[in-house]
């Protein structure tokens, strides 16, 4: 799954989620894309788990590009352990999505693949997303 190698800090703060997507949030590589249309976080798992479900059913046809990457790491506590003690270990990465960021772009596969692939990945994510088409 997708993490960084390197980090200069192990931990960071939670941070704000407002605002729209300023950057990110046009096709760039490919001919079809999937735009986010919520806020929050989106796992590496999440993302794994979209990528997978594109590949599959394009037949690895075309190429994909994923726009979004889990860089913060994300911190949990064990259940059942007592408030205090510090900051928990970190449990995984995420990364941070606003509305109208691209996560996934296609292209090299017709039109009707591409919206098919493209809901299927969106079932995999935890918010409402938008199939778009390069102008």
């Amino acid at each position: 799954m997708l993490q960084p190698k390197k980090q200069k800090y192990r931990k960071q703060f939670r941070g704000k989620r407002a605002g729209m997507a300023q950057v990110g949030n046009q096709l760039a590589f490919g001919d079809y894309g999937l735009k986010c249309l919520g806020r929050g976080w989106l796992t590496a798992r999440q993302i794994e788990a979209g990528r997978k479900a594109i590949t599959h059913h394009t037949k690895r046809g075309g190429k994909m590009w994923i726009r979004v990457f889990p860089d913060k790491p994300v911190t949990k506590k064990p259940a059942g352990a007592r408030m205090g003690g510090g900051k928990a270990d970190i449990d995984g990465y995420v990364a941070v999505v606003r509305p109208g960021t691209l996560i996934f772009e296609i292209s090299g596969v017709s039109l009707t693949i591409a919206k098919e692939a493209m809901c299927l990945a969106s079932h995999k994510l935890p918010f409402k997303t938008q199939f778009i088409i390069r102008d």
